[in-house]
Order: structure tokens, then C-alpha cells, then sequence
């Protein structure tokens, strides 16, 4: 009875540790974003008399909110978010339905997608991503027998998350609802349900999305603008031309850091949205290769961890290693489309790297997760090597 209980000491004893290429990863993006962010937004924040280093300041302070919320969250046990699945996913809808809500609410630029807080502003759909990536693992360890073999199994979680799109497009936020719409696919996909029950479902959605597509005027500019933006580059395509100057006097290396024409009231958001056009401009294809190399080596090893978290048991964290791997790469391709002129507009931002509070914050919060998801995993790793070779040992001894 000693030797056991001495047995469970040691095995509780055990540590992980994180995985070192995603932390270098997400740390050299967020240090490129400083950097980036710093050059960009001078010249905005001067022009608006708030002082040069105002959105430098406002971002290094989310991004410490956001180190410090992501290391909170490698203190938690993946166990308690798959426990507490649904009421995370009634907290999402909460999110969303907040935004509508006068006094809290917030309408900027004629969409309802920020709540006011005490000292800023909040946007939801950054929260709620993560809620449903959480909601969305639980269910697949759940139903797995019923997502792989049955159509209903894969019907229930899209519910969910048109219900969430729906509050998305009412804001009006046509970007994240696709965004969340394109992660739940994939994590389903990825669940294991089988490819032919995802196109009977695709079938009729598809003209459902052209339909929310082309129901607004603004959107339906910005799907001409893009095909064409020289069309009109003063007025529709105002945006997307200004980018694509900043991407064409870039050529090789760049102009250099801080060197950047575009930035100076030309381009719009270019501390936010069309950030990577200012790297462009000022980095080069060097710059633009180094940011895909970036979000490639991050997304690499989220997808690496979850491989290895479900080859283990540990499905629930293995399908939020996918789901937050999926919705930051998905992300960053489109926001990267966007400025380089292969996707229409959307007002998403650029992962650890676009100035703004609730992105930065979230996106690390997201990591801090995926982080723990490697810590369990190589805890789990550790004690599985710790039990092989303590049974070698007493195979020693008898013999």
C-alpha cells in the first residue's frame, strides 16, 4: 500500500511543459506588431492630436492585458472548460445579444458590435470565437459516434452556429459571421464526419451566404470594388488601390522601417486592417514572406499538438488545439487576401500583429489556451515514459 500510494505522489508530482515553437512563434508576431504598429500609427495619432505614441501605448497595454489573461489560462485544467461547455456557449449569445442593448451597446460606423466598458471598448465576436471553438470540442468528444456516422450528429453544431451567425449578421458583421461559419466546418471535418454529409449541407447554404452577400448594398460594392478597383479609385475602390500601391513600391526589401508614403492619410486603417500593406510597403516580399512563415509555423504546431492530443486520448484538447489553429490562420489569410487584392474587403485584423484591444487581447488568450493543450499533453507524455519506465525497472528487479 506504500509503494502505491508513493506511486500516485509521484505520478500527481509530474510536469509538462509548452510547446517552445509555438511560443516563439506567437511571441516574434507580437513583437513584429509592436514594431509594425509603432510605424503605422504615428502619423494617424498625430494628425488626430492624441500624442505620436498613443495607439503604440494602447496597443502594448492589451497586449499585457492579453499576456496576462493567457497566462491565467495555462493555469487552468482543460477539464473544467469541457465540463462547462453550454454555459460558455450561453455566454457567447449573451455577448452578441449585449451589443443591442442601449447605454452598452456601441454603434461605430453604422454596426452594433462593441460593448462599452469601463475604460474601453469591447468587441464580442473576438470572445465569442473562442466560446464556440470550446463548445464545439465538447460536443465532438460527445457525439462522436453521431458527427461521424450520422447526418443529424453533424446538423445540431451548425445550428449552433448559424444561431450565432444570425446575431453576427444583424449587427451587421458579415466577416466573422463567415469566419466562425468556415471554423465550424473545418472542425467537424476534422471531428471525423464523413465529407458526402457536409455537401448535402452545403448545398442549400451556399445560396443562402450569396443571398446575406448581395442583401446589402455596401457589401455588393465591395465584391465589385475588389474585382475592379481601378474602376472607381477615388470613391469604392479608394481602399483597395491605395493598398495595392503600398504592396507595389515595397518590390524586394521594402522602403524601409518607418519609411512608408501610403501610411500618411492615404491608406485607411493602416494601423489595423491594411496593416500588412504598410509592411509590405516598407518591408518588401521579404516582410510579406516573413509574416506567411510566421502564421505558417503557428498554425503548424497548433495542428501538430492536436495530431498528438487525440493520437493520446486527449480529444477535447486536441479539437481546440484544431478549432483555435483554423480560426487564427483562416483569419490571417484573409486579412493578408484582403491587402494584397485577392479577396474582397472584411474587417478582420491580423492576428497579434493589427493594432486593437479586443483582437489582441483575445488572440492571446486563444494561445494561452493552445498552450495549455500542450502542457496536458506533455504531462500526459511524461507520465506515460514515467510508468514505461518504472515497470521496466521492476521487470529488472524479478528478474
Amino acid at each position: 500500500m506504500f509503494g502505491m500510494n508513493n506511486q500516485a505522489r509521484r505520478k500527481s508530482d509530474i510536469d509538462g511543459q509548452f510547446d517552445t515553437g509555438l511560443l516563439l512563434a506567437a511571441a516574434a508576431l507580437a513583437a513584429l506588431g509592436v514594431i509594425m504598429v509603432s510605424s503605422a500609427s504615428i502619423a494617424i495619432a498625430d494628425g488626430q492630436h492624441v500624442g505620436p505614441f498613443y495607439y503604440l501605448t494602447r496597443h502594448l497595454v492589451f497586449l499585457a492585458l492579453g499576456l496576462t489573461l493567457a497566462t491565467a489560462m495555462t493555469k487552468v485544467e482543460l477539464s473544467w472548460f469541457e465540463r462547462n461547455s453550454f454555459p460558455l456557449l450561453l455566454l457567447a449569445v449573451f455577448l452578441l445579444l449585449l451589443v443591442f442593448v442601449p447605454g452598452i451597446g456601441m454603434r461605430i460606423n453604422g454596426s452594433r458590435r462593441w460593448i462599452r466598458l469601463v475604460v474601453a471598448s469591447f468587441q464580442t465576436v473576438e470572445a465569442v470565437k473562442l466560446l464556440l471553438i470550446i463548445y464545439l470540442a465538447s460536443y465532438l468528444v460527445r457525439h462522436r459516434d453521431s458527427v461521424q456516422g450520422k447526418l443529424f450528429g453533424v446538423i445540431k453544431p451548425l445550428g449552433v452556429a448559424l444561431m450565432l451567425v444570425v446575431l453576427l449578421l444583424a449587427q451587421p458583421d458579415f466577416g466573422s459571421a463567415t469566419l466562425l461559419i468556415c471554423v465550424t466546418v473545418g472542425m467537424i471535418w476534422l471531428g471525423g464526419a464523413r465529407l458526402r454529409n457536409l455537401v448535402y449541407l452545403a448545398i442549400p447554404a451556399m445560396p443562402a451566404l450569396a443571398w446575406a452577400a448581395l442583401s446589402q448594398d455596401y457589401r455588393v460594392k465591395r465584391l465589385t470594388s475588389f474585382l475592379n478597383p481601378w474602376e472607381n479609385p477615388f470613391t469604392d475602390g479608394f481602399q483597395l488601390t491605395q493598398a495595392l500601391i503600398a504592396v507595389g513600391r515595397g518590390e524586394w526589401f521594402g522602403v524601409g522601417l518607418g519609411a512608408s508614403i501610403q501610411k500618411l492619410f492615404y491608406l485607411p486603417e493602416a494601423h489595423t486592417d491594411f496593416i500588412m500593406a504598410v509592411i509590405a510597403e516598407e518591408l518588401g516580399l521579404a516582410g510579406i514572406v516573413l509574416v506567411l512563415l510566421l502564421f505558417a509555423a503557428l498554425a503548424g504546431r497548433g495542428f501538430v499538438i492536436g495530431m498528438r492530443a487525440i493520437e493520446r486520448g486527449q480529444r477535447f484538447g486536441g479539437y481546440c488545439a484544431f478549432g483555435i489553429s483554423l480560426c487564427l490562420s483562416l483569419q490571417a489569410m484573409v486579412s493578408i487576401g484582403v491587402n494584397l487584392g485577392v479577396l474582397p474587403t472584411k474587417g478582420l485584423t491580423l492576428p497579434l500583429i493589427s493594432s486593437g484591444g479586443s483582437s489582441v487581447m483575445m488572440t492571446c488568450v486563444a494561445i494561452g489556451m493552445l498552450l495549455r493543450v500542450s502542457y496536458e499533453l506533455s504531462r500526459a507524455e511524461n507520465m506515460a515514459d514515467n510508468l514505461a519506465d518504472a515497470a521496466a525497472n521492476a521487470e529488472g528487479v524479478r528478474a
